[in-house]
């Protein structure tokens, strides 16, 4: 009797494991991960997500549906579009410890991040520590240089909204003398460099935040 019990405690835990393996297997896909790191920054429909990871709405949608299956996401309709979201708070927490861990142990992970996100030798950079000091002293502008969608779901206390697209058209609501920090979406993010980039050209003192939004939102959570 112990024996059969201990059977079917072996085959219960192999279910079990199977089952908690289930959201690594949905994340085992470059463009899964990446819908993830942009549904982070909050709800989005599925065209705009298809425009974000330059796929199709069709490839997308699959992509997603498996997320979905996994419990990772979750969805709602308005008219006739799908939006998504995130299922909660862990599945950010989830996506940015794997993301570090794979920082910290994939080789040739750097490699491949400077490779896309370019020389950034050039560019001022401010801790979070050091803006939130910057912030409570008020001698700092904050700019969110996301799509304004992801700034209205979720942003950093003060930010003004000038998403990157629109930057170079709106310069000239950008106080002259000030120190301007640009922050998006995380360090794998080049909009805040383009923000910065273009800001310094155009004579402000910029810089851009170590990391993003959901960084600095982990941090205080």
């Amino acid at each position: 009797m112990n024996i059969l019990l201990r059977m079917g405690d072996r085959a219960a835990k192999t279910e079990l494991y199977d089952a908690l393996a289930e959201t690594a297997k949905a994340l085992a896909s470059g463009r899964r991960a990446e819908l993830v790191d942009v549904l982070v920054q909050g709800e989005r429909p599925v065209d705009e997500l298809a425009a974000e990871i330059g796929q199709s709405v069709a490839n997308t949608s699959q992509h997603l549906r498996r997320l979905l299956r996994s419990g990772l996401v979750r969805t709602r309709r308005e008219g006739t579009r799908v939006f998504y979201s995130l299922a909660g708070a862990a599945v950010a927490r989830l996506w940015l410890a794997m993301r570090a861990a794979a920082e910290e142990h994939v080789e040739g992970l750097t490699r491949l991040a400077e490779d896309y996100v370019g020389d950034r030798s050039g560019l001022d950079t401010i801790t979070r520590d050091e803006l939130d000091r910057r912030l409570r002293d008020g001698d700092v502008v904050v700019l969110d240089v996301r799509p304004a969608p992801e700034y209205a779901a979720g942003h950093i206390p003060g930010a003004v909204s000038i998403p990157i697209t629109e930057l170079r058209a709106r310069l000239t609501e950008v106080p002259d003398g000030a120190q301007v920090v640009a922050y998006c979406r995380g360090p794998y993010c080049v909009y805040a460099d383009d923000a910065v980039r273009l800001l310094t050209a155009a004579g402000h003192r910029a810089a851009r935040l170590e990391d993003g939004y959901p960084e600095w939102a982990a941090a205080r959570a």
